[in-house]
């Protein structure tokens, strides 16, 4: 039996799944990356969507 719960779900909507090459070509086109900056990005900072987006964003935030 798959192991799936509402705590993963919950973790689902926070967390980029950076195994999935589809969720992964969705946020790179969201964030105006390539595959390859979003994984090294995921690398850096962690797979934590608000994380990621700051961290795209660049120092100046904009």
């Amino acid at each position: 039996m798959p192991f799936s719960s509402t705590a993963d779900q919950s973790r689902a909507a926070i967390h980029i799944d950076i195994h999935d090459h589809v969720v992964r070509a969705a946020w790179s086109e969201r964030f105006g990356v390539t595959d390859a900056q979003l994984r090294k990005a995921v690398r850096m900072v962690g797979s934590r969507i608000t994380t990621l987006s700051s961290h795209l964003s660049g120092p100046s935030g904009s």
